[in-house]
């Protein structure tokens, strides 16, 4: 493990610290978590700061050591556009969670509605930015790097990007739960909806194949045919819980709706 730290830190500092500072702000978020009554959609409000910052820690670790394999990339600029951009979406939803008010799909007030866009602008161009990375992923290559791995790096920011836009699903409807209103019953900590259709899921699934297919194609597959396999398999995941969102369906039942089905 140390030796993977100093590997990274040497790759990109700059995220590296990055990285460090949104984990240690996740683990605050957390522990408010504990003191803190107040909530959102019935969900305790340091959830959700908790969740964002704990993923831009994720992305900024995988960003910096994928990065560092391309040639000719200025890391710099890309570095201060993920630290700015994602800096400022942590920031302004932490702020409305410490006032137990929403972040996302607040337009309430014009100025909230002015945020909410900003934030989504923010997501937006960092989106566009790892696509440009997957894009000289697959018009560049990497003859000192296994082939596999090389694949699970492009399929991985592929299938992230992807569903990272598919937050607009979302943000067209001003809502994350589709046949009902938000704030109903959920599963503990994640809180996706087990009643109706939550597109969080697939956005969840797709995001996360940029840490999830590279590790195992490195550590365990080391196979180009059977990481494309896997990542098709992953992807094809991703979109049926993203289909059955959007027809209503809930992923996972309460015991509740279980006892309906079987009457």
């Amino acid at each position: 493990m140390m030796d993977f730290l100093h590997n990274l830190k040497s790759r990109n500092e700059a995220l590296f610290y990055y990285g460090i500072i949104c984990l240690l702000f996740s683990i605050i978020c957390l522990v408010l978590v504990k003191f803190s009554h107040t909530q959102v959609y019935n969900v305790n409000a340091w959830y959700k700061p908790f969740k964002f910052a704990f993923s831009t820690f994720l992305f900024a670790w995988a960003m910096a050591w994928y990065c560092f394999y391309l040639p000719d990339f200025n890391i710099r600029f890309f570095n201060w556009t993920v630290i700015i951009l994602l800096g400022f979406e942590i920031i302004y939803i932490a702020l409305q969670a410490g006032k137990g008010q929403l972040s996302h799909y607040n337009v309430s007030t014009p100025v909230y509605s002015a945020l909410y866009g900003l934030m989504a602008l923010a997501a937006t161009l960092v989106t566009v930015y790892a696509a440009y990375v997957g894009f000289l992923f697959f018009t560049n290559e990497f003859p000192t790097l296994p082939n596999y791995y090389v694949w699970s790096i492009r399929l991985g920011i592929l299938i992230f990007v992807i569903f990272s836009f598919e937050g607009f699903v979302m943000g067209s409807r001003l809502s994350h739960t589709i046949g009902g209103a938000d704030g109903g019953e959920g599963i503990p900590f994640l809180n996706w909806s087990t009643k109706f259709g939550d597109p969080r899921i697939a956005h969840f699934i797709g995001m996360h194949a940029l840490q999830v297919l590279p590790l195992l194609s490195f550590y365990v597959l080391k196979n180009t045919k059977a990481t494309v396999i896997v990542s098709l398999l992953y992807g094809a995941l991703a979109v049926i819980t993203l289909l059955q969102a959007l027809q209503g369906k809930p992923l996972f039942k309460n015991k509740e709706v279980n006892e309906e089905i079987l009457k």
